[in-house]
């Protein structure tokens, strides 16, 4: 039988000794489709409801992701209860994993955030240009120094991956300790082949980009007449097709089974896989948040799953 837990466990992030809320909050759109005022707003929202992982990144609106979540944190005390985490690489005024700009960018990350460590930093893809000996060691420094508590890989290929972890233990330096990789009922590869056995080998923990997506896993986008408020979910039109649609019927039917919205079993769906930590929820303002919270309690059956895994596996 379906149910809903006493209340939502916390859940380990690898091998760091953090462990957080079943629900994590994707930053991307603050300063872009959500002004100061819902940012605020989705923000309190998150940390009333018992959330505490934070994710942005340094480019996120040219940086006002990060200065609108620093003024948030400013007007409470909430820092030593949270996860704050940012990726950095593609911020143009410190492109690249290169030592100096890895540096750079760091503080201006704090900066903008207004805040002495960074809990999670995380290459936010690979670098060509520089070897990932070069950028760990740096980072390696970071963490001696306080500025950075953990380190994580953001959309990082296998091989890149596995170099990332072998050069770590062969230096005997700080690693990899948790992947963002866009991992959702109609995005399961590469993550399910080539990465989560990488993520279940090294003991790392996993946060779900993209978990509904862009919003086609709430439901909002039945047709191709149906418009998002923002640029950032366009991306769900283009599962606007026969596969998206049987999804779709599949998670309506258990979302009537389980009397919860189909974004709440979406996400049900992804915490119930091993190594996922929590997914990244991007939405644009408090109530779509306030709407998807209770998925962090949501236990789907495992014959409910398995209708999510066939309908999905196509």
């Amino acid at each position: 039988m379906t149910s809903l837990a006493a209340g939502p466990v916390s859940r380990r992030v690898g091998d760091t000794g953090m462990a957080v809320f079943p629900i994590a909050l994707d930053g991307s759109v603050f300063g872009w489709a959500a002004d100061a005022k819902a940012t605020a707003s989705m923000l309190d929202l998150f940390y009333a409801a018992g959330g505490d992982l934070i994710s942005t990144a340094d480019h996120y609106a040219g940086g006002r992701s990060e200065v609108m979540i620093g003024g948030w944190l400013a007007r409470h005390h909430y820092r030593e209860r949270l996860v704050i985490a940012t990726k950095i690489g593609k911020h143009p005024d410190n492109p690249g994993l290169a030592p100096d700009s890895i540096r750079r960018a760091v503080d201006a990350s704090l900066e903008r955030l207004g805040t002495d460590y960074i809990d999670l930093l995380s290459f936010d893809g690979e670098d060509p240009s520089t070897p990932i000996e070069a950028s760990l060691t740096a980072a390696t420094e970071l963490v001696r120094a306080g500025k950075v508590a953990h380190l994580s890989a953001s959309t990082f290929s296998p091989a890149g991956l596995r170099e990332a972890v072998a050069v770590a233990r062969r230096l005997e330096i700080p690693g990899i300790s948790t992947l963002l990789q866009e991992y959702n009922l109609l995005e399961r590869e590469p993550y399910e082949t080539d990465i989560a056995p990488i993520a279940f080998a090294q003991d790392l923990g996993v946060l779900a980009r993209m978990p509904l997506a862009s919003g086609y896993l709430r439901g909002d986008f039945r047709s191709k007449h149906d418009r998002p408020a923002s640029p950032l979910f366009t991306g769900a039109l283009r599962y606007v097709n026969r596969r998206g649609q049987a999804v779709l019927s599949v998670l309506d039917q258990i979302a009537f089974e389980v009397g919860h919205h189909v974004g709440r079993v979406a996400l049900a769906w992804l915490l119930a896989k091993p190594m996922v930590t929590a997914p990244l929820v991007r939405v644009p303002n408090a109530r779509g948040l306030a709407d998807l919270m209770p998925a962090a309690s949501l236990v789907l059956t495992p014959e409910q799953v398995a209708r999510l895994d066939a309908v999905s596996d196509r």
